[in-house]
């Protein structure tokens, strides 16, 4: 039942009001569009994110970058080698030790990289369209609110295993009692 000043619509009722069906309702809306918005970056959209904090953060060491974010060391030599080969990053020299190097976005990786969040904004934008302008700021400030406190508690280290966690969570499961029972007469049947 809806709690007074709360909104009611075809979703809820076809989700049952269960916060896990609306979120994954948004959040298949939301792959899709940046999806599609992402298809061409080498990557996708873990090519996205590198080259985001590759534009955005200071420069960093592949291995930094790669717990920053989340991804697997192997898997982001690969990001970074389709990022060098498309000439959005580039791999520099560390001045303070010239062993290690840094990734650094290249002028064409900051020209990709805003051109890209422009057309995530307007899939964001699309996405959200129907709430107002605060009401989709508070959606942001509360989810990364969410976000941090999941992070506190299940610490994700490499994004990979948010999909496994939700494959393995999406397998039926067996009762914690799975011994198979006899009848009464103790004759199986």
């Amino acid at each position: 039942m809806p709690r007074p000043g709360e909104r009611t619509g075809p979703a809820r009722a076809a989700g049952g009001g269960d916060l896990g069906w609306a979120l994954g309702v948004v959040f298949r809306a939301y792959v899709k569009s940046s999806s599609a918005v992402l298809h061409d970056l080498p990557g996708g959209p873990r090519g996205h994110q590198v080259l985001a904090a590759a534009v955005e953060a200071t420069p960093q060491s592949q291995i930094s970058l790669a717990r920053r974010l989340g991804i697997d060391k192997t898997v982001m030599t690969y990001l970074i080698d389709d990022l060098e080969r498309a000439g959005l990053v580039e791999r520099r020299a560390n001045p303070d030790d010239r062993r290690h190097k840094t990734i650094v976005a290249t002028d064409r990786g900051h020209q990709v990289w805003s051109a890209t969040r422009d057309r995530l904004e307007q899939a964001e934008g699309h996405l959200l369209g129907s709430l107002r302008p605060t009401d989709r700021e508070a959606l942001r400030s509360l989810l990364f609110q969410l976000a941090d406190r999941a992070q506190a508690i299940d610490p994700v280290v490499d994004t990979c295993q948010i999909v496994s966690d939700i494959a393995a969570d999406s397998q039926p499961h067996e009762p914690a009692d799975s011994q198979p029972h006899e009848p009464a007469d103790g004759q199986p049947h």
